[in-house]
């Protein structure tokens, strides 16, 4: 019952806003008519049908206004007497005091009415044909009046500004929030695909350095002694199926990744020491070197990167892994055994957007002539937290290091 009670609360400030728009339109439209003291059959017979008129307009005017403004066209500004100028048009006409835009008690209520079938008419035909029945009205409450040329200015005048000049402004506001919605729907679609690109980013990164560690403990078993040869078979066989699952992941993920998109980093105090260690227990020979200081919100993602390019690209390889606040390297020998994936993977290129995007820079190569492999990213100076940069006496910074047992 709770989430019914807005809505009657709405509905009751609808009917309350009706009701008001009928009182103050019922006393324009009295006072258009006979006084009902002095004439009352006058009144009786002109103005009470106009306020049956009016309230039918109301009633059907929130849902319909292009109705509710045909049902106001016998209140429309037919009369010429008063008008929002007032023109000498001698050089032209006989007439001296010609009305421009002739206005009435009820033409605000019908200029709203115009605004609102421009602001919320979606089919295109409906009005037009409502405005030629309004034009042809003028026609003949002018043909019926002599068809004077100056009587021909004024409903010229009235017709444009009662009711056409009201309707494009409704359009062109509807039109208006119709861009504004279907930008809103575009940056709304461009932020899930956003978010699409940095799930897959994660899940590239991750899945495919599992994938790397199960290859290498995959062809460590394949070497490993006492094993029959149907072992041997089956520890290939998942060797290279973990290199396939890779492959397809890579290309997967590819379909899901937009280029020129950077998930947020991740944070900087993630231990990179769980990476080495999970390297290790798959087979691998790491070592870790860590200067004492902050350590860098993408030293994650570069150990991550180079640890799985250097389990897929260079097997049985040493790995060196060396991090400062100020800079990431990963460094691995030749490959002891066949690689089990081809290069040309996205990981290199997405992680070096997210270096550029640092404000720092990605190198990455081969070392020399022994066939090794360098990924090294250098990122800007360290803040206040970076004991090198605070004052005082300079001494060297700490390093800690974790080899391989």
């Amino acid at each position: 019952m709770k989430h019914l009670r807005p809505l009657r609360r709405e509905t009751r400030r609808k009917l309350v806003y009706d009701l008001l728009l009928w009182a103050v339109l019922s006393v324009f439209v009295s006072a258009m008519g006979p006084d009902p003291f002095l004439d009352p059959a006058g009144f009786a017979m002109i103005t009470v049908p106009r306020l049956v008129l009016a309230a039918a307009a109301v009633l059907v005017g929130r849902r319909w206004p292009l109705a509710a403004l045909v049902l106001l066209l016998p209140l429309g500004p037919w009369q010429f007497t008063e008008g929002f100028a007032t023109v000498d048009l001698s050089w032209l006409l006989p007439r001296r005091n010609v009305k421009i835009l002739p206005l009435l008690p009820t033409s605000p209520f019908i200029v709203w009415y115009a605004y609102l079938t421009g602001r919320r008419m979606t089919r295109a035909w409906p009005a037009p044909a409502a405005f030629c029945l309004v034009t042809i009205v003028g026609v003949g409450v002018i043909l019926a009046r002599g068809g004077d040329l100056a009587l021909w200015v004024s409903m010229t005048t009235a017709l444009i500004g009662t009711y056409l000049v009201p309707y494009l402004l409704g359009l062109l506001r509807r039109r208006l929030l119709q861009q504004r919605r279907v930008a809103r729907l575009s940056v709304e679609a461009q932020a899930r695909l956003r978010e699409r690109a940095r799930i897959a980013r994660d899940m590239h990164d991750s899945l495919g350095h599992d994938l790397a560690l199960i290859a290498v403990r995959a062809a460590g078993l394949e070497l490993a002694p006492g094993l029959g040869p149907a072992g041997v078979r089956a520890a290939g066989e998942l060797r290279v199926a973990a290199a396939d699952a890779t492959e397809r992941l890579r290309q997967i993920i590819g379909l899901l990744r937009e280029e020129a998109d950077a998930p947020p980093l991740t944070p900087a105090d993630e231990d990179v020491a769980e990476l080495v260690h999970r390297a290790r227990d798959s087979g691998m020979t790491v070592g870790l070197d860590l200067i004492h200081g902050p350590v860098p919100g993408l030293a994650r993602a570069v150990v991550q990167e180079g640890i799985t390019n250097a389990a897929k690209h260079a097997p049985g390889a040493a790995v060196q892994v060396e991090v400062s606040p100020e800079r990431v390297t990963v460094r691995n020998g030749p490959p002891r055994s066949r690689p089990t994936a081809q290069p040309g993977g996205l990981g290199l290129a997405g992680l070096r957007e997210r270096v550029r995007l640092a404000g720092g820079a990605l190198t990455a190569g081969p070392m020399g002539e022994g066939g090794g492999y360098e990924l090294a990213v250098t990122l800007p100076h360290a803040g206040e937290g970076d004991p090198r940069r605070s004052g005082g006496d300079e001494r060297p910074a700490a390093r800690r290091s974790i080899h391989d047992h």
